[in-house]
């Protein structure tokens, strides 16, 4: 197994130029972006409809941060009776449009609806169980994810001849001091406790990851539990977990650098747990409009990387990645296509000097939307939505023009590479 601190990377060779190489063939663009209306079937059966009509694929996520109410006043993701209530609600999904999306995403960053949901309670559901909540949530949405793969396996995948997987979002760690043990195990353990949290179960073990397991049990002991609060996975859910995802589906963003922190606390929390600080280098650009988001694109090449060693070299689709601009935000967005086109590179590298099986890129998002605390102020769109208009106008950022040469020539091409 890989880790943040012992994966090498081979240098670009000597006039090696991204402008030069293309992507695979048959290589994926897109662009992310989150439908939620009232009209149901009929609404998703005609954009279904529209999107392959115009020759686009569409990939279906599942969940993306929007239990019905109903079900979170019956406990919502902490209640165990929600793994039956998703698998239901997968099946007919499938049974429904599996006729024609062949690509599936049960649940959308699990990391964060479990640590910012049910832990720090910064986001909905808005519930604060600080060491408990994160690990309660995560451990039925690995199971709700695991029975839903089972489902679409058994019941329908020799006739749609689809595939299943789930998106888990990762920063790229760094030890603060490369040469300090501390720093390199407290960055093991950051990762441990991000990425791997989920998948190392779906995709290596049907279990987690040792160190998590070790760290959470040495500490709940500490604080006088009788037991780890983390859940345990019976045998037979481990091996129900194990190997249920079809490819690897990875949303990035940002780096940290990381420096070993001693949990002196008496209250449990995910991050005591962790013993690990995250830390900003400042010397980082950061996207406008995001204080979290440094733009990093190197970190990408290299979670890529450690993707590929740690998890078997699965097929990968980037489902999430881009860079925001505060409001009002300029159409003319050169900067902002400047990260976009230097992540490119980075991804490109992964491809042809790491040989990562990267098969697709999506951009989040298509459109300015509804950014969590931020509301509308934070824009990640490809295309600008004028909010005060009750027609909701949309108009191409410059971004947008570039990232259609790219996809329209499957490459960076030189006139995008001089901007």
């Amino acid at each position: 197994m890989a880790s943040a601190t012992t994966a090498s990377f081979a240098p670009a060779p000597r006039g090696w130029h991204p402008e030069d190489i293309s992507f695979p063939s048959g290589f994926a663009w897109g662009a992310a972006t989150a439908a939620y209306q009232v009209e149901g079937v009929d609404y998703y059966d005609k954009i279904i409809d529209d999107l392959l009509a115009n020759g686009i694929v569409p990939m279906v996520t599942l969940y993306h941060f929007d239990l019905p109410q109903h079900l979170e006043d019956q406990g919502g993701w902490s209640s165990d009776a929600i793994t039956e209530v998703f698998d239901s609600y997968a099946q007919f999904c499938f049974r429904t449009f599996g006729d024609r999306v062949k690509l599936w995403v049960t649940i959308n960053e699990p990391y964060v609806v479990a640590k910012d949901g049910y832990e720090k309670g910064i986001v909905a559901p808005g519930i604060m169980e600080p060491g408990i909540g994160a690990y309660r949530t995560a451990h039925n949405m690995i199971k709700a994810h695991a029975k839903a793969w089972h489902s679409y396996d058994l019941l329908f995948r020799k006739k749609q001849h689809g595939l299943v997987s789930i998106a888990l979002n990762s920063d790229w760690a760094e030890p603060l001091d490369p040469t300090c043990l501390a720093d390199q195990e407290a960055t093991k353990r950051y990762m441990a406790f991000c990425l791997d949290w989920f998948a190392e179960p779906i995709f290596i073990s049907g279990d987690y990851p040792a160190i998590m397991k070790s760290q959470i049990s040495v500490m709940s002991t500490k604080q006088g539990y009788l037991s780890s609060r983390l859940p345990e996975f019976t045998e037979e859910e481990k091996m129900t977990i194990k190997g249920t995802a079809d490819f690897f589906a990875v949303n990035y963003y940002t780096t940290r650098k990381v420096k070993h922190q001693k949990n002196t606390h008496s209250e449990p929390s995910v991050s005591g747990d962790r013993e690990a600080e995250q830390i900003t280098d400042h010397s980082w650009p950061f996207a406008a409009g995001s204080s979290w988001l440094a733009v990093v694109p190197w970190g990408l090449r290299r979670l890529l990387k450690y993707i590929k060693d740690t998890y078997n070299n699965p097929i990968i689709y980037i489902t999430e990645n881009g860079f925001s601009q505060s409001d009002p935000a300029p159409l003319d967005d050169t900067q902002r296509w400047k990260y976009f086109r230097l992540t490119l590179q980075e991804i490109l590298k992964a491809i042809s000097l790491d040989d990562v099986h990267l098969k697709g890129y999506f951009v989040w998002s298509l459109l300015d939307n509804f950014e969590w605390t931020c509301g509308y102020s934070c824009r990640f769109g490809l295309f600008h939505v004028d909010f005060e208009n009750p027609a909701l106008p949309r108009v191409p950022y410059r971004s947008a023009v570039e990232y259609a040469k790219v996809i329209s020539n499957n490459g960076l091409t030189k006139s995008t590479e001089e901007l």
